[in-house]
This record gives structure tokens, C-alpha cells and sequence, in this order.
């Protein structure tokens, strides 16, 4: 992994082919940045997408918007993944399938607020050449935010 930055709070880290457990170190640095809300815009989800999440701050709330593109999470996985960390409030909502690319967004709506471009899912990052970028402007991110936050609880099977 290259971090295209400073080692304390990098804007970008290029992850290399075959560097998975690299991927999951950058998604876990970035998920205890957060403090209060950590916003997650991935249509393809696994149980190794919570698993990511276990280093975020205890009371730190999630969302996910998701369509589960290939049903890759299940109810039973998200219970039980939900009773053993249960300092994490995890809500999966609807991305209405308008999302191509993926995000996270921390502490959003607050002074804090970050966003991340991500070119892979957090499951699938290592696999091959990806990158995650901070975004400098997120003023033009609001809009779309603003608009996705109502959307409705997706139903797991």
C-alpha cells in the first residue's frame, strides 16, 4: 500500500494487486477518523464490510446505502454481527440504484466531515490495483447526501 500522504491523516493510499489485508488496514484507519457517523455508499456488501467497522469508536453510528448487489450480506450475518458489537449502530438504507461509484463520508453534516472515494468495495479492495482518495470540496456532495438520508431501510434476507 502507498499512502499519497502525510502518515497521520493521509488524502490517498494506493493499494496494490494482492494486498487485501493492506486494504483492510486503510479502511480501518479511515473508520476511527470518525467520531460521531461513519456513511458508507457501496452497493456490494459482505459480512467483511461490518467486520471493517469493529475499530470504529465505541457509539459511533453507521449507515450504510446499499442495493446488495448479489445478496453479499444476510440478515443472519447482520444480527449476529450486530449483537456481538453492539457499541456500533449499524442502519442499512436503499441506495435507489443511482450509484455507481463508492463513499465514505465521516462525521457527516458536521465541521469534521470527510469524504472518501473508494474504487473498490472495502470486501473486495487488494484484489486488484485500487484507490481511495479524499475529496477536498465536499460542497458538492451535499445536495446528493441531503437527498439519500430519508431513503427507506433495506430488508435483508
Amino acid at each position: 500500500m502507498l499512502n499519497l500522504g502525510k502518515p497521520e491523516i493521509p488524502p490517498g493510499w494506493l493499494i496494490l494487486n494482492g494486498q487485501p489485508v493492506e486494504n483492510d488496514l486503510a479502511y480501518q484507519q479511515i473508520y476511527t477518523l470518525a467520531n460521531k457517523t461513519i456513511t458508507i455508499i457501496d452497493n456490494y456488501i459482505s459480512l467483511k464490510t461490518l467486520v471493517l467497522f469493529k475499530h470504529a469508536k465505541q457509539n459511533v453510528s453507521v449507515t450504510i446505502f446499499t442495493d446488495n448487489t448479489n445478496n453479499g450480506l444476510h440478515k443472519v450475518e447482520f444480527d449476529d454481527f450486530c449483537k456481538e458489537y453492539s457499541g456500533l449502530k449499524i442502519n442499512i438504507k436503499k441506495a435507489n440504484n443511482i450509484f455507481h461509484d463508492r463513499y465514505i463520508i465521516l462525521d457527516y453534516n458536521t465541521p469534521d466531515e470527510k469524504i472518501y472515494h473508494c474504487g473498490s468495495s472495502s470486501k473486495d479492495g487488494g484484489r486488484k490495483i485500487t484507490t481511495i482518495t479524499k475529496i477536498d470540496d465536499t460542497s458538492l456532495y451535499k445536495p446528493l447526501l441531503a437527498q439519500i438520508q430519508n431513503n427507506q431501510t433495506l430488508q435483508l434476507r
